[in-house]
This record gives structure tokens, sequence and C-alpha cells, in this order.
């Protein structure tokens, strides 16, 4: 990739960032791919002559050969609809070659969750680890990601002064940099006000204000918090859901609880109720399965 597309990528992303309308990690991804993109096909000035549509089709067939999921393919399909048009607005690009870029269709099946009761060994297992200052910090994190549902950059954004422990709240910057205000349960207080004790002891220099802080002082970061659940899982002898596993299945319990859907929607900070219908699929098994034990016409 040249210096002149090295600069475009540079000039793109910083745009992103201007916008306020996506997160950090989703401008750092579409940096990304357009950077990956530019170097497959060789490109090093964008012009209508190198910026194609048969070259971008040919990339997405060369994702999706790699077993890459739907969902980061349309990622990526994103990525380059959203560079088009920047770059035909600053008339690099005479006309957006992506405008005929079909999207692949996000598999909507969704990611594992735990039962209620798996939960409870989950959590169990995450507090006999609890004895250090980094195990008050891991369990804190896992009763905050259950209680509240909400997502682990989300989590791992949140600073001191987000967090009401008298309301039980924690304010939440989400996609699209939107701000919305969680409920969480007293378990996951009691985790937190455990961690706060001892959150001087984490402290450095250079700390910033983070609610998580890393061993070292700094903010926790999302692979910190996907190691501990990974490392929980297996000493529960359960399967590894990841984080966001635990926020689905944050949702799923919310929905079989009798928790309204428009509840939920907002809860999790879902732009789309289609998005929060997903988990009623998950209730409605449920509900199917006691209809054949129970009903006498089943």
């Amino acid at each position: 990739m040249g210096v002149e597309a090295q600069l475009a990528v540079t000039e793109f992303t910083k745009y992103l960032r201007s916008a306020r309308a996506r997160s950090e990690n989703t401008v750092r991804a579409y940096a990304t791919d357009i950077e990956n993109y530019l170097q497959a096909n060789h490109i090093t000035k964008i012009s209508d002559a190198t910026i194609t549509l048969p070259s971008m089709r040919l990339w997405l067939g060369q994702q999706a050969e790699r077993g890459l999921t739907r969902a980061t393919l349309a990622r990526k399909t994103a990525s380059l609809r959203t560079f088009c048009e920047w770059a035909t607005t600053r008339t690099l690009l005479s006309a957006n070659p992506a405008l005929r870029l079909g999207t692949p269709k996000p598999n909507s099946r969704l990611p594992g969750t735990y039962t209620p009761s798996q939960i409870e060994k989950f959590l169990q297992i995450a507090a006999e680890e609890a004895a250090t200052p980094p195990g008050k910090r891991d369990l804190a994190c896992l009763e905050l990601l259950y209680a509240s549902g909400i997502r682990v950059g989300e989590l791992t954004g949140l600073d001191l002064n987000d967090v009401d422990q008298t309301a039980l709240t924690v304010r939440v910057f989400g996609k699209g940099a939107k701000e919305r205000i969680v409920p969480y349960g007293r378990s996951a207080n009691r985790a937190l006000t455990n961690y706060l004790q001892i959150r001087p002891q984490l402290v450095s220099p250079r700390s910033p204000s983070a609610l998580f802080l890393a061993n070292r002082g700094g903010r926790l970061g999302e692979r910190d918090v996907r190691r501990t659940v990974t490392c929980i899982a297996a000493l529960a002898g359960l399967p590894d859901i990841g984080p966001h596993g635990l926020r689905h299945s944050a949702a799923t319990h919310l929905l079989e609880g009798g928790a309204d859907l428009r509840a939920v929607q907002e809860l999790l900070g879902h732009a789309s109720l289609q998005t929060t219908q997903r988990y009623t699929h998950v209730d409605a098994a449920r509900l199917a399965a006691v209809f054949n034990v129970a009903h006498p016409r089943a």
C-alpha cells in the first residue's frame, strides 16, 4: 500500500472518529478492513481505476473462503461502503462503486447461554478464586456483566463516576456513542464494593479513572475479560460462552422471568426491537418443550 493510499486510510479514520457515530472498536475494525483490502489488491492510489466493484467482490469472496462468519463479512462490506461513500464526497472517486455491493445476511443464531443453575456455579467458582485483588476485580466484572447484560466493551469503558452504588445503576456509552442507564443487582454491588476497597492496590501513577484496572494499573482490556471468562468456565467444567454469552444469558433469563421485551431492548441498548426479539425464540423453544410434556392434546 503506497503513501497516498495510507494517507487516505488515515484521513478516513479521522473522519470516522469525528463523526462520533461509531465506537472506537468499530473505527479500528473499519480502518483495518480498508487497509487489508488495499494491500490485497496492491492499491497505491485511490481512483476510479483502482477502487472497483469487481475487486471488492473478489476480496469479499476470498474472505468468505477463509471461513469468516457472516457477521464479519457483513462488517467488512459495511467498511467498504462507508469508505467509498467518504472517498466520493472527497472527490477521490467520481462515483460510489460500492452502491451495488450486496451485504451477506448475518447469521441469526445466538451464541451459547448458561442456565440459571450454570450461572450460579460459574459465579460461585469466580467467588472462590477471588482471594487476591485481581480475583476480586474479576469477580466484580463477571457479576456486573451478567447482572446488567452490558457488552464487554461497555464494561471495560466504565469510569469510576459511571457507577451509582446508591441507585444500583451504571451509565453506559454503547454503540453510536449512545448513553443509557442500566440497573444491576445487590449481588453485583457486593462484588463491586469488595473490589473498590482493594482497587487502590492496583493503581499506578499513570492509572486512568477507569472502574476496572489491569494488574499493571492501566484500563482493563476486553481480552483480559475474555480470558477470565474462559478460565472460570474451565474451572467450573462449563462450556466457554465468552463475555457475550453472559450478556445473552442475562437477556434470556430476563425474558423467561417475564420481563417486558421493550424493557429488555432498553437494557441491552439495541437500536431495533427485532434484534431483541431473537431472544424470544429461545424462550419459545422452552415453552414448546413444556407444552409437549404437559398438554393433554400435544
